[in-house]
């Protein structure tokens, strides 16, 4: 590590099979926690190259428990976090929500490291299991529409770092690798990003893939369609600068899309705006990132049309009913 730290502290990028042979020696064990602190913070100092996330990638991709959705189209709503602005748990909402709307969802996420409550806090709150039983979560799925990967239990690397990540509080290249590595592998993605750099970094990726994508960044620093500002939105077509009024009917403040102080509160506000509670603000955000991925499938004429769907799933209570049979299957 030390050859390493050194090639790096002196400005060289790894390359991709550089990338790709660290990441699979800290998963198995190589490294001590020091070592890997100071290997992580090089990425806070400096921006993760293109050869160096494929490399990540590969490593995490060929260590993980795979995820096989027998060829369903699933879906898969994720930000990159670490954009410091702790909202209420918007991407999760917005999968339950899709998942109402009739299509699969395979979300896959974590513990908060930068924030409050990550996606696997809220969900654990919430009276989700988390696992990597693929029958059950195969069963999930077929019965709910949705079912969620908890990453430590299919990437045995990012149980590794996962205390060092928390410890530090801070963003990671780890972050910018999560959207990338859903074990189901999904068709449909909706990325959410915490800058323009990253999108352009996830769109240069995806634009090899036959995947169908949307990324997602607010101007003022959201890794999600926040309404508080316009929004870039980057798909295989292009790209495109949207309002508030365009994407939610209106503009929402940051503290309407507070999160809370503890998972608790988080857990709280979320079942307020699954059970139809929600102000209008957090139905606006929640229903304009749903929208967003309906709209990705390719299974509507327009946006308005996909926001019409999301809108039905959350008014109606299927997103609700969607939560309810996932709950019951635990």
């Amino acid at each position: 590590m030390k050859k390493i730290l050194q090639s790096l502290f002196e400005y060289t990028p790894l390359s991709r099979q550089q990338a790709y042979n660290i990441l699979l020696q800290i998963s198995s064990g190589m490294f001590n926690e020091h070592e890997i602190t100071a290997f992580m913070t090089v990425f806070l100092m400096r921006s993760v190259t293109i050869d160096e996330l494929l490399g990540f990638r590969d490593a995490l991709m060929e260590l993980c428990l795979p995820f096989d959705t027998d060829g369903a189209p699933v879906i898969d709503i994720v930000g990159t976090g670490g954009d410091g602005k702790n909202t209420f748990n918007i991407s999760t909402l917005a999968c339950f929500v899709v998942a109402g709307a009739g299509k699969k969802v395979v979300k896959h996420g974590n513990y908060g490291a930068s924030s409050v409550s990550g996606a696997s806090n809220v969900m654990e709150q919430i009276g989700y299991k988390l696992k990597n039983n693929t029958d059950q979560l195969k069963k999930e799925l077929d019965q709910s529409n949705f079912c969620f990967l908890h990453a430590p239990l299919f990437h045995p690397a990012l149980k590794t770092v996962g205390p060092i990540r928390r410890n530090l509080g801070m963003r990671t290249f780890f972050n910018m690798l999560g959207p990338l590595v859903n074990p189901s592998n999904p068709r449909i993605q909706l990325i959410g990003v915490f800058n323009l750099e990253m999108a352009r970094i996830y769109n240069y990726i995806l634009q090899q893939s036959p995947l169908k994508y949307t990324i997602v960044h607010s101007l003022d620093g959201y890794d999600e369609i926040s309404l508080t500002s316009d929004t870039k939105v980057i798909t295989p077509k292009g790209e495109q600068m949207l309002s508030p009024i365009a994407l939610g009917k209106r503009s929402v403040a940051q503290e309407d899309i507070y999160g809370g102080e503890t998972v608790a509160d988080a857990a709280a506000i979320f079942m307020d705006i699954l059970n139809g509670k929600g102000n209008w603000a957090q139905n606006a955000v929640v229903l304009a990132n749903a929208a967003m991925a309906l709209y990705t499938t390719g299974d509507y004429a327009d946006y308005e049309d996909a926001y019409q769907a999301a809108i039905v799933s959350l008014e109606s209570g299927k997103a609700f009913q969607t939560f309810q049979q996932l709950i019951a299957l635990q």
